[in-house]
């Protein structure tokens, strides 16, 4: 079988990798892949948005399976494009992707499906969103309302920053499209954790749960990053919590969407707030987490492409879907300045091959004369696998210390909120 993975980040890499597993997968190509990807599969020079350029490839060159990492060419539609020339693919229709592409549609279907989440309300004019501001008590969230590649939440904690935030928003374009509408948020103090999801529209089946660390410096400092790191299983989330979620969460937002005439398959992402043990939902995405696809599919037991086929297909009720009782445990290494401006093009020194215990995922690379150089901002994702935290987390440090470049970063705390919870 001949399969495309669409996407160039640690996300896709770990798709493409888990994919190259499998039996049934005799060639795979990706587009437009990064330096690690191409030592698995075929890197095509195609942009992820590009879905006339993407279609074309696929026909020419008679690709059976099409799967979707990021979340740019969902919201554009290139679900219907390709099915509309059927073709298979796996991912959410442009409408039901909607969920992750506007906050405010996103909060809306929460409300009318009484799916519990923090209060919130949204604005496309700064007049009253600012005097909504000043009614309202700090801390207080401000989230552009559109894609903002993990960036676009602030947690205000002065009425000043929150102001600031609105105004860079709505009034500065900071944001571009996505910041033109603004959704402001009641804050809640609590642990997060994420909580993803295989589903064919009717059965949902969920995946290991994770954790995420956004903020770029270690103890949770500084500005939101696209992901600093992950691990899973996530101690928090109790199989009694992953009951509550399947009720009160994905089974309202499946069946929601489908009385909406927006028919869900693909992988749905719940980011929650885990308050008192109840959950709240942050956010919705329509895609696989990145980087907690670099934590979740190491323990995916299951030929993912079983898993897709059968999503795609409507009968994933007729899958078992099995997960190794381990753990894993990613770091992300960063380019010195992310989230804002850095370098790029800057030798990678240290890189080992993926070994049974810890897998180095490429982010942002690409070979450069003979080289691989940086190429982003979040440069690679070293995922350490064990049979439990401890372990997971020490591989994962173990080769991320072997690896430079100049200003290379990365939090030396992954993980570690939950090994002093949640003592092993």
């Amino acid at each position: 079988m001949k399969v495309l993975v669409i996407g160039s980040g640690g996300r896709e890499h770990a798709l493409v990798w888990k994919l190259a597993q499998s039996s049934r997968v005799t060639q795979l190509f990706c587009a437009p892949g990064n330096a690690g990807i191409e030592a698995l599969a075929t890197c095509v020079p195609l942009a992820v948005e590009d879905l006339a350029g993407l279609q074309q490839f696929v026909t020419s060159e008679k690709i059976d399976l099409t799967v979707v990492g990021p979340e740019g060419p969902l919201s554009l539609g290139i679900v219907d494009t390709f099915r509309k020339a059927k073709l298979k693919i796996f991912g959410p229709t442009r409408l039901a992707a909607q969920v992750e592409s506007s906050k405010a549609f996103s909060k809306d279907l929460m409300s009318r499906h009484h799916i519990p989440t923090p209060a919130a309300q949204s604005f496309d004019s700064l007049k009253p969103a600012l005097e909504y501001l000043d009614r309202h008590a700090l801390p207080i969230v401000v989230k552009a309302d559109g894609l903002a590649q993990g960036k676009g939440v602030v947690v205000a904690t002065t009425r000043e920053e929150a102001r600031q935030t609105v105004i860079s928003m709505l009034e500065q374009g900071d944001f571009g499209q996505a910041g033109r509408r603004v959704v402001i948020e009641e804050f809640l103090d609590g642990e997060e954790a994420t909580v993803m999801a295989f589903t064919d529209g009717k059965t949902i089946v969920p995946m290991v749960a994770a954790q995420d660390h956004k903020r770029v410096g270690d103890g949770d400092r500084g500005p939101n990053t696209g992901g600093m790191g992950a691990y899973a299983p996530a101690p928090i989330v109790t199989p009694e919590l992953v009951r509550m979620v399947m009720k009160d969460v994905f089974h309202p937002a499946v069946e929601g969407l489908s009385r909406m005439g927006r028919p869900y398959q693909g992988v749905l992402y719940a980011g929650l707030m885990i308050v008192r043990g109840k959950p709240y939902v942050l956010e919705f995405n329509a895609r696989f987490g990145d980087p907690e696809t670099q934590v979740v599919l190491p323990l995916l037991q299951t030929d993912l492409l079983d898993v897709i086929e059968a999503v795609i297909e409507h009968r994933l009720d007729q899958l078992a879907v099995k997960w190794h009782a381990e753990s894993a445990v990613c770091v992300v290494v960063t380019s010195k300045g992310y989230p804002g401006p850095y370098e790029s093009g800057l030798t990678i020194h240290g890189l080992v091959d993926s070994a049974q215990d810890t897998v180095v995922f490429h982010a942002g690379t690409k070979r450069q004369d003979g080289k691989i150089v940086t190429a982003g901002g979040r440069v690679l994702g070293i995922t350490g696998i064990g049979p439990d935290l401890v372990m997971a987390r020490e591989r994962a440090y173990r080769t991320v210390h072997g690896i430079r470049f100049d200003g290379c970063h990365f939090r030396s705390d992954i993980a570690h909120r939950a090994l002093t919870t949640h003592p092993m």
